[in-house]
């Protein structure tokens, strides 16, 4: 059994030493209906090594012996599909699992499925469980969990609604409880998370590495300590760990016997209006983390501080208004609205009427009105906004007036971008084989069933793994009246669903795209892209091109947070080295391809097709032209969407997207709506001559 690092090794192990990451991570286990943890951050930060050293240190639970489920035997209405169990049965004690889910993981492994072995040797059928199953009353990893296959969200979104998992396929009818803390790890620059798994998270945590050197080089320490002899070190943190055990089983004891106030829910209610997050769940969260917080610490009763940890980490990932929007909580914000003071006790049983009412005010007036002991109401929109204008009006009225310099005055300028918009599919032709997404059709592990072949991977197709071994029956040795099968008989099914692309964005950013104001309708257009390739899982990546040259401002990443930021701070200015941005983006692509050749590209050129530049001189076009041939030759989908715009126009993005072999999309039709109005339209005009 291999030695995990020990868990009080990276985090501590008292009450007030651990940092947000060990709280969350303790927190969830002392109550589990607080719904998992997701932990985000840079590379290298000791994510993984945390989550797995956590196991260790969780009390061992009760189950059945041979149950595969792990029900809990002190439980009168769980029930596995390997039972009934009766009073005879033997309860052994074994620890907590911590089962990890791959991000390649197929549908059959998370959920189960036929036990193929039973099937092809004894025609029996049998339920093999899957990871949800055996992560029962334990730990379920996803590590990269802003990776995971689309299909394999749904399912862990069911799962963790449910509390349960439903099989109705191959033949087999199976339901058993998948109650688990969910834990997942992601670096942000990989990608965000789908907003439907974001919000079912309980908390979510930042964390980076540390800037002291002392603790950078204390971490080193404890590493080279641990690889060099790994039992050892485990041993010398063994009483903390046995410590670190103890306290968790004293605060799951405690944790059903912390008393929540009124005045407390009234305050967790109070805190989350403000901060306007959707829905109830994160009241519901912030309560339970505050009684856990409370359990932890010993306390029989939820006060302020227990409030703040618990919205410090319920919160900040429930704040997002768009994917764009970075998460966090104002801390500022939240403790004005906590206030000093700690929580008044519980009013009265019964209410005013047991007693006399105190109708005396201890808290005289001020001059406007109000009472020092309830501030005056500010709208929950308004109060970061209103602290931002303050600082700014604060630090103008402290500055000089400065009068502009040259740079400013320069032909360069960044334009902010036009609202987005819902905007139209872009696909890549043919058919793929690349991971699950959204965009391009591909055969993959989910979709619809087109068909079957002889491939080990995949889902069984049972009718064709029948209908190949009917035929056979005849020249095979029979002792039964069952089908004998074979492997040679297995065949699987071919789905057709959709898959994720690279989207390579190649934007003009000179001067001609400064003109009557179209890089605001063209950054509007490229961030409504970017929204939709955030919604289908794309990778994306960005090059622009001005001046004298082309630069990859964005190499291809998950994160499109990344490139809309990217984006933003693109100037426009300067000549048009078409020729360089359209040679960039062959580089990348090609570069690309070597990296992943099942994650097909799509190339989105916005420009208005005007070529010039100070080295090519007059042959700018002619280079321009030879370029979009050796793109055109790479055998990409791709798209030019035309900037151009006014009376007069020339039309050289449209004889650009010919020398590509590209589909031509003016920036106005960029827009899902406006395609649907020119579509009606021409349906429209021709009905209306076929009726004249």
């Amino acid at each position: 059994m291999p030695v995990h690092y020990p868990f009080s090794a990276v985090l501590g192990c008292q009450a007030d030493d651990l940092d947000d990451m060990g709280l969350a991570l303790v927190l969830t286990t002392i109550s589990p209906e607080i719904g998992g943890v997701l932990v985000r951050g840079e590379k290298g930060t000791a994510k993984s090594t945390a989550v797995r050293g956590l196991a260790a240190v969780l009390p061992s639970i009760s189950v059945y012996a041979g149950d595969r489920f792990s029900i809990d035997p002190a439980d009168p209405s769980a029930e596995s599909p390997d039972g009934p169990f009766g009073s005879a049965a033997v309860v052994e004690s074994r620890p907590v699992r911590l089962v990890e889910l791959p991000v390649g993981a197929t549908e059959d492994r998370v959920v189960g499925s036929l036990h193929l072995e039973s099937a092809l040797s004894r025609g029996a059928v049998e339920f093999e469980p899957g990871l949800l199953a055996r992560a029962h009353r334990g730990l379920l990893y996803v590590d990269e969990v802003n990776l995971l296959h689309d299909h394999l969200v749904d399912l862990l979104l069911d799962a963790a609604a449910m509390g349960r998992v439903s099989v109705e396929r191959d033949g087999v009818s199976v339901e058993h409880a998948a109650r688990f803390v969910l834990i997942g790890t992601m670096n942000p620059e990989e990608g965000e998370l789908r907003p439907q798994l974001l919000d079912r998270f309980g908390l979510t945590v930042e964390v980076a590495a540390p800037r002291d050197p002392a603790l950078r080089a204390e971490v080193v320490r404890r590493r080279m300590a641990f690889d060099l002899d790994a039992a050892g070190f485990a041993d010398r943190y063994a009483e903390a760990e046995r410590d670190l055990t103890a306290q968790i089983s004293a605060a799951r004891a405690l944790v059903g016997k912390v008393r929540l106030t009124a005045p407390g829910l009234l305050k967790i209610a109070e805190v989350c209006a403000a901060f306007e997050v959707d829905g109830l769940r994160a009241d519901i969260v912030t309560a339970r983390t505050a009684v856990a917080h409370a359990a932890w610490a010993g306390r029989s009763e939820v006060t302020r501080e227990d409030i703040r940890r618990a919205a410090l980490l319920a919160l900040p990932h429930r704040r997002r208004r768009n994917p764009f929007d970075a998460p966090g909580l104002d801390e500022d914000l939240l403790d004005r609205i906590l206030g000093d003071e700690e929580l008044p006790p519980e009013p009265p049983e019964g209410g005013p009427e047991n007693g006399p009412e105190d109708t005396s005010d201890p808290t005289p007036p001020s001059s406007d009105g109000s009472t020092d002991a309830e501030p005056p109401s500010v709208e929950p929109g308004e109060r970061q906004r209103d602290s931002a204008e303050t600082n700014t009006a604060e630090s103008a009225d402290d500055q000089p007036e400065v009068p502009p310099s040259p740079s400013a005055l320069a032909p360069e300028s960044v334009t902010a971008a036009a609202p987005a918009y819902r905007p139209r599919l872009l696909t890549v032709s043919g058919l793929g084989t690349g991971r699950t997404g959204g965009r391009s059709k591909a055969i993959g592990s989910s979709g619809r069933r087109i068909g079957a072949n002889t491939s080990v991977r995949g889902s069984l197709h049972l009718v064709e793994t029948l209908k190949a071994a009917a035929g056979k029956q005849a020249a095979r040795p029979r002792t039964s009246a069952k089908v004998e099968l074979r492997i040679e008989d297995l065949r699987t099914a071919v789905r057709e669903g959709r898959e994720a692309n690279l989207v390579l964005f190649c934007v003009d950013a000179s001067g001609s795209m400064a003109a009557r104001k179209r890089m605001a309708q063209v950054k509007a257009a490229v961030l409504s892209l970017l929204l939709d390739a955030y919604r289908r899982r794309d990778k994306v990546g960005m090059i622009t091109f001005r001046g004298e040259g082309a630069e990859l401002v964005l190499p291809p990443t998950g994160s499109v947070d990344l490139a809309a930021a990217r984006l933003d701070e693109v100037p426009a200015g300067g000549r048009t080295p078409l020729a360089e941005g359209l040679l960039e983006a062959a580089r990348v692509l090609q570069r690309e391809h070597l990296r992943d050749p099942d994650l097909r590209p799509l190339l989105v050129v916005v420009t208005d097709g005007r070529a010039n530049s100070k080295a090519d001189g007059k042959d700018a076009v002619r280079r321009s032209q030879q370029a979009a041939a050796y793109v055109a030759g790479l055998g990409v989908t791709t798209v030019v969407i035309d900037s151009e715009s006014g009376p007069m126009r020339l039309g050289l993005a449209r004889q650009l997207a010919e020398h590509l072999g590209a589909e031509h999309v003016p920036v106005a039709e960029v827009s899902a709506e406006a395609l649907t109005s020119a579509v009606h339209g021409f349906t429209g005009s021709t009905m209306g001559r076929g009726a004249a």
